[in-house]
């Protein structure tokens, strides 16, 4: 199929660099020239593994070779043509992160002493390493910017994603922070001044990790290093973000819609989050975080119970009140992301007024003339960290998938929770809302071809899965998170084959740090830092949340929807400039 003319090149040049306010000659140049390839920094280069033992069973972080792509033929059921290598175009590549968990570790509003409970049982309410997620995230940031071109076509990024969890605990603080650094705006970790208040620089808090002293705990007992200096670090300066390279979106995850994405608000906790005192212990957490649950008998009011322990005062240290540590209702949600820098868009991040004017949670947005995506809200807004997919929404999006297959629109769904987690149906009395678990979801999805790709996240593990064989089918691809190792994320890309088939390929990113931290102090040090201590996690197996080789850096093939040629080269060729035009906006602006 024919490409662009050398005259509608130049016409298509000089429209990008008057909207982008390039100078023509630079622009155009660079759009005749090939996007780089081959050395952009991903898991095919360089992977991250365990190394040795320094004390006890704390390990470090090592260097490992590069994993190649791994092709996967659950759906095709048949031997792929050997030459798509060298006929295959790229249709869309977008990047994917879910899960990123930022965190105002000072918060009186954090639950952490729960551990002390069971740290098993309550591990998502405290990480070693929560003083450090700004930084972890500011730096997969980083990642994405690296990777601004498809390390296998060098197409450019059209959009990123982001499927939920992302503000931690509910924090209007935290939410804030999470879009400036999407953004590429700095953000200030020191949330109550210039000195460290939380458990993590309190003698009392045995059951934490205190860097300056982890003795006497069990975090100490297995080995984790003293580090003086890390909590003063970790809140010294504000964190520089350098923005994700392509327009983003966004989704709900349970943490963006309850307490710990698990628990309702409560006039108590909401009194909390923005005061002056935090608890360090179980007592003390238990009477602060239980009284307004006390009517319901819900599961704090169980723990108490069990425990045998008063609501009371005890437990608590006197802390700097932050008003920006307010808990947001669900509405505010969508509304912050109305607050958002022009570049790189759009204004709602996926939702739109009328959102805002409805209530309605869940959207849909082209990503280019011939890829639909579709932003589901599957968080259960009662009770609970699964989700399941109301009625409304799953009959808005039957009939938005008649149009999209009648458009001959190859589809990706966006979703928090996956295929395994999609099975909670908690409702208040007097609910009539029918909420549909995965079974009859996936079976939905199944009778639209062209659905080829379901991005979301929720269990913190890279996992691939395949529904249906042959003839139809698509791809679950669920993305690992930004909080506990091996803290990656990934890129996805839906490449035409020419043979009747098309690929998503999927490569996994290790946030822009390195492998072993150092001592300076700095953000990339910092996040370094944080998936170091995210790997000796005691409590879990942090290697198993890496997935397996068919979870990682993948081909899945699948049989083309539609004939895939009614997609003119010189239409992808136009999408394509765009996007490098945009691109380099970015790099002009950042000085990349």
């Amino acid at each position: 199929m024919p490409g662009l003319s050398r005259r509608q090149f130049l016409t298509r040049s000089a429209a990008l660099a008057a909207a982008t306010g390039l100078s023509s000659t630079l622009l155009g140049s660079r759009l005749a020239s090939a996007a780089p390839t081959g050395d952009i920094p991903t898991t095919l280069l360089q992977t991250i593994r365990q190394g040795s033992i320094t004390s006890g069973r704390y390990r470090t972080l090592a260097t490992g070779p590069g994993e190649p792509y791994v092709p996967r033929l659950d759906i095709l059921r048949a031997a792929p043509n050997p030459a798509r290598t060298s006929t295959r175009r790229s249709l869309l590549y977008v990047g994917h992160l879910s899960d990123l968990h930022v965190i105002d570790s000072q918060s009186p509003a954090r639950i952490e002493p729960m551990i002390e409970q069971d740290h098993a049982a309550w591990g998502s309410a405290f990480h070693p390493q929560d003083p450090l997620s700004v930084h972890a995230t500011a730096a997969m940031v980083r990642a994405f910017s690296d990777a601004r071109y498809s390390p296998l076509t060098g197409a450019p990024m059209s959009a990123a994603i982001v499927t939920g969890d992302s503000a931690d605990m509910h924090s209007n603080l935290e939410l804030r922070w999470y879009i400036d650094l999407m953004d590429g705006l700095s953000v200030d970790p020191a949330s109550a001044g210039a000195t460290f208040q939380g458990v993590q620089a309190w003698a009392e808090a045995t059951w934490a990790y205190r860097p300056t002293d982890p003795s006497g705990g069990a975090f100490g007992e297995y080995g984790f290093p003293t580090l003086p200096d890390l909590l003063s670090q970790a809140i010294a300066r504000p964190v520089e973000s350098i923005g994700l390279p392509a327009p983003w979106y966004a989704v709900y995850g349970n943490h963006d819609t309850l307490l710990l994405g698990t628990f309702g608000l409560t006039p108590q906790m909401h009194s909390l989050a923005v005061g002056g005192r935090k608890s360090y212990s179980l007592v003390g957490t238990a009477g602060s975080a239980l009284g307004g649950y006390a009517a319901s008998g819900g599961a704090f009011t169980q723990v108490v119970d069990a425990l045998g322990l008063a609501l009371g005062r005890r437990g608590f240290k006197s802390v700097t009140a932050n008003p920006a540590r307010a808990l947001f209702p669900q509405r505010d949600f969508m509304a912050e992301h109305f607050r958002t820098q022009p570049a790189p868009g759009p204004v709602g991040h996926g939702f739109t007024q009328h959102n805002l004017d409805s209530g309605e949670t869940w959207w849909k947005t082209d990503l280019s003339p011939h890829v639909r995506m579709f932003g589901l809200d599957t968080c259960n807004q009662v009770a609970g960290p699964d989700g399941a997919v109301p009625g409304v929404q799953f009959r808005w999006l039957q009939g938005e998938l008649e149009k999209a297959q009648a458009e001959r629109t190859l589809v990706l769904i966006a979703s928090h929770h996956n295929s395994l987690t999609l099975e909670n149906r908690a409702q208040r009395p007097g609910d009539t809302e029918t909420l549909h678990g995965a079974d009859e979801f996936v079976a939905m999805l199944q009778r639209y071809p062209v659905v080829v790709g379901w991005l979301n996240g929720h269990t913190h593990i890279n996992q691939i899965l395949a529904h249906g064989s042959g003839t139809s089918g698509f791809w679950e691809i669920t993305t690992a998170s930004c909080i506990d190792f091996p803290q990656q994320q990934q890129v996805v890309e839906i490449v035409d084959n020419r043979d009747g088939t098309l690929s998503l390929f999927t490569t996994v990113l290790d946030h822009a740090s390195p492998a072993v931290p150092g001592d300076s102090g700095s953000a990339t040090d910092l996040a370094s830092r944080s998936r170091e201590l995210a790997a000796n996690d005691w409590a879990e197996t942090p290697m198993m949340r890496r997935g397996s080789p068919l979870d990682r850096n993948t081909e899945l093939l699948l049989r083309a929807p539609f004939d895939l040629s009614t997609i003119p080269d010189s239409a992808l060729e136009t999408q394509h400039m765009t996007e490098r035009a945009r691109l380099l906006a970015y790099e002009t602006a950042r000085g990349l």
